[in-house]
């Protein structure tokens, strides 16, 4: 019996082995197909980083509109610019009130609660300085320009993004 129990042992060595060599193989192959891709003549072009904030979304609705209607909404939102920052900078200390009710310890639910509803009518004061500022814009915008504003949830949609609404 111990002529067949050191048979079946050097049978284990051999697929450790060969276990061993195909690993080996296939991390060089991979290494390889990495450096290779890499050392390639086309660079890797980097992502562009998409801006989400409130004038970056502006600016790509203005960029859809036509030359002079975009002028028209990059004007109004010049003049219009520190009343919708100030609402912007409140509903974010707002936001931020939120938060730090939420991290307190104890936790009081009711100044959460608070600190929401502020939070709600900071956000409706924001919405209404931007629509305002919209609509005044869309009041001396071409029939084309306000119909590319009618148009751009519907767009923006259809392409697969969530953009919020006016």
């Amino acid at each position: 019996m111990s002529i067949i129990s050191s048979i079946e042992r050097g049978s284990h060595w051999r697929w450790l082995l060969l276990g061993s060599l195909a690993l080996n193989l296939f991390f060089v192959g991979a290494a390889g197909a990495v450096a290779i891709r890499l050392s390639g003549p086309v660079p890797l072009q980097p992502v562009a980083r998409i801006d989400h904030s409130l004038a970056g979304r502006l600016d790509r609705i203005a960029a859809k509109l036509p030359p002079t209607d975009a002028s028209v909404l990059r004007a109004q939102l010049r003049d219009e610019a520190v009343k919708v920052a100030t609402a912007e900078a409140d509903l974010r200390l707002a936001q931020e009130e939120v938060r730090r009710t939420l991290r307190a310890q104890p936790f009081d639910a009711a100044a959460m609660r608070a600190a929401m509803a502020a939070s709600r009518v900071a956000h409706d004061k924001f919405d209404q300085a931007l629509h305002d500022t919209i609509a005044a814009a869309a009041a001396k915008m071409s029939v084309a320009g306000r119909t590319t504003l009618a148009d751009w949830r519907t767009e923006q949609r259809s392409s697969g993004h969530s953009v919020r609404s006016f």
